[in-house]
């Protein structure tokens, strides 16, 4: 090689450099097109996937809704005093009101696509109310045992959605929705039946051949697949798919082998349902474009390579003066040792001493770049010793500063996350610019909208050092106010004399922070040993004593001047802890909220719905703060108690009334006119003295009497129903069934046998 003109080694280097490169990078991008294919079609069909289970979710979504809103409505109520057919079809009065919620139920269907019927059933009636058979028995109808198990993990007024098989064998999928107290007056509940072949059309739109979607319930199910024969059997069943549904994550792709093809598969979960949405398709369709430009690439790299070659020779020619020119000027200004080597040989040789020393620089630059100011600090702050810690900290003592916004829920409340990150990014460039000379200071963010600064300076002539370090920290105060229009709160550590003492005196600040809630927003606080070790306790017992007397009593004068007491024995006493504070606070309401729950009183309107109460007196800054939360707390109790002291003399009247007249027809609607109130609150009172509904405590009266006299008397069934107040015995023999287990008969002759 040492012999061979550089000419014809300079055509052999373009050659190979635009060659080679030329081939490598064909070779790179079609694997790279292949892929990025791979992957844009296995996002593309994760992303169709999820746009069709949004379609779906919408559709059912909006069927769900719609069904809510017929609940909410009073075309139910009409009819919910007919428990019988006979009773239905006994005047064309009723039939009507039968027909009105015939056609809600229509209306509903319309709304969207794919309904196959809806039916409503009242509770404890024989009959229902459907799209397709219209007004009849529940003998003539489907069975409707399979909602009570769809319904027994049900929570709350929504409904659920359960696969089903008609018995005409049709597949649909059903939203059951339970009427209850909560959603509407009358018990009952509304099927609506959505067809698997209309989910189907939500699920697979695919315009590719040989793609399948499917979705499967949580346990597995098929709910909706091309092959009907497989619907609500197990899914997991199916090639591939159980290994695909339990690798834990919600939604994916996965590129497999089935049957000799290679597939791609994408899944995806339902937050809502949690059903599975799965689809899969054949690679070999979807990559057909991509291997078609993978060829078109390689023909035009050859020819690419072979106009390389001509001009690599051209440029050869051309270039071959210049650079010996080049390299006889590098020999003559270099001393570099190259001896017996052509010119391409010497300049390698001053290539890799380039190289050398730019690595050099390099891994110089990336030590410097480690090494940099905020992490060495906070390895300092953690306890660690960070390498050239000198370099940042020459001299021999130091501080440490903790500058902490107050109020600062307020702030977060108010700012956004760029806006409070370039507020951190002022303050510690500022902070670090107002100490005088002769006292360094690094500044990083802490925590939950704490600044720290260290200090470090010559321990000669301290009382100097503390006044001018003092000077600074009120020019941080005015500063950072300016800035945030918030105060702040100092708090300054001791002297520490070795680095290994930085992370004890962080804490000592932090400390101090806390003592915010006695000294007010916006100190200035320094550390003393000697206070810490003459911590006072404080005990509020008996303040606490008066507070429930006065709660009981509803004098709210009186839990406000106790309030007051104690914030001002807090204030008083200036070597109370931060701790015996929060224990002071947490103890009062702690030992409320027992009081009430011991005089049954329920907390969860007044105290608990108010999320983690200790949490929030916790984060209050003073003690201001804390005795005006306190009033507030106290003062919707006092509210509260009034209330319910008028809903229980309420609740007296109307159980008393019940019992004084439970064999008589009582229309509970009139009853509430009586009382003067209305019916949803007179039912409410009831429920909450007696956990019962009126229907259920007004029925349950009339049972417990019924009992006795079928086990005092001679009467018939039919006497003693009419005389605890049934009109018709059926009706008589259903609610004791209901509530009993058996029938009236069978209850007599299990109590005589037992007798």
């Amino acid at each position: 090689m040492k012999k061979i003109p550089m000419m014809l080694q300079l055509a052999l280097i373009l050659f190979c450099i635009m060659a080679i490169p030329t081939a490598i990078l064909t070779w790179y991008s079609g694997a790279q097109i292949i892929e990025n294919s791979e992957k844009a079609i296995g996002e593309s069909s994760l992303a169709g996937l999820n746009a069709n289970r949004k379609l779906n979710e919408n559709a059912l979504a909006n069927l769900a809704q719609d069904t809510a809103r017929l609940a909410a409505t009073n075309v139910f109520e009409s009819i919910r005093s007919f428990e019988t057919y006979n009773e239905l079809n006994s005047s064309y009065n009723n039939v009507s009101k039968a027909l009105s919620v015939l056609d809600e139920l229509r209306n509903l269907n319309r709304r969207v696509d794919g309904v196959n019927s809806s039916y409503f059933y009242l509770n404890d009636s024989d009959y229902v109310i459907s799209t397709n058979n219209g007004v009849t028995t529940l003998e003539r109808y489907e069975p409707i045992e399979w909602t009570t198990e769809a319904l027994a993990d049900q929570r709350g007024i929504s409904g659920v959605w359960v696969p089903r098989m008609l018995e005409t064998g049709e597949h649909v999928v059903s939203y059951v929705y339970p009427l209850n107290r909560l959603s509407s007056p009358t018990s009952g509940l509304i099927v609506v039946n959505m067809e698997e072949s209309q989910v189907g059309k939500y699920l697979d739109t695919a315009e590719v051949a040989d793609s399948r979607s499917l979705l499967l319930g949580p346990d597995g199910k098929v709910i909706s697949y091309s092959d009907k024969s497989l619907l609500l059997t197990d899914g997991f069943k199916l090639p591939y798919v159980k290994e695909l549904l339990t690798q834990g994550a919600d939604e994916g792709y996965v590129f497999h082998e089935l049957d000799g093809k290679r597939m791609v598969y994408a899944w995806s979960r339902s937050a809502l349902s949690g059903w599975w949405n799965v689809s899969w398709s054949s690679m070999d369709e979807l990559m057909s474009e991509s291997r078609e430009m993978q060829g078109n690439i390689i023909l035009l790299t050859g020819a690419i390579i072979l106009l390389g070659t001509v001009l690599a020779v051209i440029l050869a020619t051309w270039l071959s003066r210049p650079l010996r020119q080049l390299v006889q000027t590098i020999r003559s200004k270099s001393n570099l040792d190259v001896a017996g080597k052509n010119e391409l040989a010497f300049l390698n040789s001053a290539f890799k001493r380039m190289q050398e020393e730019e690595e050099g620089l390099f891994q110089l630059l990336q030590e410097r770049e480690q090494d940099t100011r905020s992490f060495a600090v906070h390895r300092l702050l953690r306890g660690e010793i960070p390498p050239r810690l000198a370099e940042m900290f020459p001299e021999m003592y130091y501080r440490v500063v903790v500058v902490s916004i107050d109020q600062y829920r307020r702030y977060v409340g108010n700012t956004n996350v760029e806006t409070r990150s370039y507020h951190r990014y002022l303050l510690n460039t500022k902070y670090e610019s107002l100490f005088p000379e002769g006292i360094i200071a690094h500044s990083v963010y802490h925590t939950d909208g704490c600044m720290v600064i260290v200090l470090n300076f010559v321990q000669e002539e301290q009382e100097d050092k503390h006044e001018l370090i003092h000077q600074a920290l009120e020019k941080i105060r005015d500063e950072s106010y300016a800035l945030l229009e918030h105060t702040v709160t100092i708090g300054v550590s001791d002297v520490a004399d070795a680095p290994e003492m930085v992370a004890e005196r962080l804490f000592e600040a932090m400390e101090l922070i806390k003592q915010r809630i006695i000294n007010g927003a916006g100190s200035i606080m320094y550390w003393r040993d000697e206070e810490e070790h003459s911590r006072k306790y404080i005990d509020t017992e008996s303040n606490e004593r008066r507070i429930l007397n006065f709660l009981d009593a509803g004098d709210l004068d009186g839990i406000y001047k106790e309030l007051e007491t104690i914030r001002c024995l807090i204030s008083v006493e200036k070597n109370i802890s931060y701790d015996n504070i929060m224990f002071i606070y947490h103890q009062l309401m702690g030992a409320t909220i027992k009081h009430l729950r011991e005089n049954h009183i329920a907390t969860g309107r007044m105290i608990m719905g108010k999320g983690d109460i200790y949490t929030i007196l916790a984060g209050m800054d003073t003690l201001d703060e804390l005795e005006e939360y306190l009033r507030n707390i106290f003062r919707e109790i006092v509210q509260n108690l009034d209330h319910s002291t008028t809903e229980i003399n309420h609740g007296e009247r109307i159980i008393q009334y019940l019992k004084d007249h439970y064999r008589e027809e009582i229309v509970l609607k009139d009853m509430s006119q009586e009382f003067g109130i209305s019916y949803s609150y007179m039912r409410k009172v009831v429920y909450e003295l007696t956990g019962k509904s009126m229907i259920d405590y007004l029925n349950q009266l009339r049972i417990e009497k019924a009992k006795e006299l079928l086990l005092d008397t001679d009467l018939t069934i039919k006497q003693i129903a009419a005389e605890v107040g049934y009109y018709n015995v059926q009706s008589f023999n259903r609610f004791f069934r209901k509530y009993e287990g058996m029938p009236p008969s069978g209850y007599k002759t299990a109590k005589s046998k037992n007798a």
